[in-house]
């Protein structure tokens, strides 16, 4: 692993403090902790970067996963065969990577996350419902979230990436009529079984900074059950406050990579 400073690993921890905290709540902490360590390590392999990434994010994102799975009824069936359903989707949407343009893609899913933004902004019921009164969740729905929120949302997460986790928790919400807090819970499940299956891929390839992943991770654990706790505490009014900036961020981050 190339030396770094000491005020660089102290940045680097905070931000996965806080990556953790975000991912947990409404998912895109990786928009903070990527772009964190690629500035930290500017002539690394992308794969390096990729893969410590992958190793930091998904202790926090086991940690949350557990944390909601002791305070509230997530649908853990549904949740992990959406998963395996999104982990294939990835490793489908890899193959695609060099056939797609990101400079094409990225103005595309600005478009999508703005109309989620207003859509979210203009019908504010949008995942706020008491557990008395949410559907249940019937056969049409779980396949519809497998094919479509698994898979579909899967392989974007192997063709681009950036907010598969926010992408995720709306989804959930709007397919299996969930609030947002259970729609975060199933979410940290599904990530972390595409994280699992990324991160294997990584280490076997050996591009992994092990010992700053291990001390970041205690960072992001740290963070990820922090916000799942308050994101239980606060209940849905408060993560769809927080999936509004995050969404706006990634607008904001996609845009300045598109046209700065």
């Amino acid at each position: 692993m190339p030396e770094i400073t000491l005020t660089t690993l102290v940045l680097l921890c905070l931000a996965a403090l806080v990556a953790g905290w975000i991912d947990a709540v409404v998912g895109g902490g990786g928009l903070l902790l990527l772009p964190a360590l690629l500035i930290a390590f500017p002539n690394a392999a992308n794969g390096y970067v990729l893969g410590t990434n992958k190793a930091v994010a998904i202790v926090g994102t086991t940690g949350a996963a557990v944390t909601y799975a002791r305070k509230t009824k997530v649908p853990v069936g549904t949740a992990v065969r959406v998963g395996l359903a999104a982990l294939a989707g990835s490793s489908f949407g890899a193959l695609f990577v060099t056939m797609v343009s990101k400079e094409v893609l990225r103005p595309l899913i600005i478009v999508v996350l703005v109309a989620v933004a207003a859509f979210v902004i203009l019908k504010p019921s949008f995942g706020v419902r008491a557990e008395e009164d949410r559907a249940p969740l019937t056969r049409a729905r779980i396949v519809t979230a497998i094919v479509l929120v698994g898979g579909g949302i899967g392989f974007y997460d192997g063709l681009f990436g950036p907010g598969t986790g926010t992408f995720l928790v709306l989804a959930l919400t709007a397919v299996l009529h969930l609030d947002l807090v259970t729609a975060s819970a199933t979410a940290k499940i599904v990530n972390v079984c595409t994280n699992g299956g990324a991160l294997a891929m990584f280490a076997y390839q050996g591009t992994v900074y092990w010992q700053l992943a291990a001390l970041m991770a205690a960072f992001n654990l740290t963070g990820g059950m922090v916000g799942a706790r308050m994101a239980l505490s606060k209940g849905s009014g408060f993560v769809r406050g927080v999936l509004l900036v995050v969404v706006l961020s990634m607008v904001a981050k996609l845009g300045w990579d598109q046209w700065a």
